[in-house]
C-alpha cells in the first residue's frame, strides 16, 4: 500500500509511478494532481476514491473524460512555449560575445597599449619561471 494523500504533490501522476507492479493499492486523494490517469496500467484498476480531491486528474477510473486534444498542436504549442522562435533578439549570445570582448581587452589591451604594464608583465612571468625551474 501507498497512501500518499494529502501531501500538498502537485502535477502529473508520473508514468514510473504506475510501473511499480507490487502496489496492492495506491491513495492520491487530496492533492493538486492534474492530467489523465497513465494508460494501460494497474493505476485504472484501483477504486476511484483513491483519486478524490483532486479536481485536475481525469481519466479511468475516473469519472470525468479527459478532453481530446491534438497531439501535434500540443508538440507545437510546448516547443514554443520552450524555446525561443527566432524572432526576438538572442540576448544571451550578445552578452557573452560583450563579455569575450571586455575581458579580452581588459587584460590584452593594457599589455599592447602601455609599455609599463607589458614590462611589468614580463617581468613577473620570467621571475616565475626562474623560481619553477631553479
Amino acid at each position: 500500500m501507498l497512501d500518499l494523500s494529502r501531501n500538498h504533490l502537485s502535477g502529473g501522476i508520473p508514468a514510473s509511478l504506475s510501473s511499480l507492479h507490487f502496489l496492492a493499492s495506491l491513495n492520491v486523494a487530496y492533492n493538486n494532481l492534474q492530467g489523465q490517469v497513465p494508460l494501460g496500467t494497474q493505476l485504472q484498476g484501483f477504486d476511484a476514491t483513491a483519486f478524490e480531491g483532486n479536481p485536475g486528474l481525469c481519466g479511468s477510473p475516473l469519472p470525468n473524460k479527459c478532453q481530446q486534444m491534438n497531439t501535434s498542436d500540443n508538440a507545437t504549442k510546448n516547443m514554443e512555449d520552450e524555446h525561443d522562435n527566432g524572432n526576438g533578439i538572442p540576448w544571451l549570445h550578445i552578452s557573452v560575445a560583450l563579455g569575450f570582448i571586455v575581458g579580452f581587452w581588459g587584460v590584452c589591451g593594457p599589455l599592447v597599449f602601455s609599455t609599463s604594464w607589458r614590462d611589468a608583465y614580463f617581468q613577473f612571468l620570467s621571475n616565475v619561471k626562474d623560481r619553477f625551474l631553479c
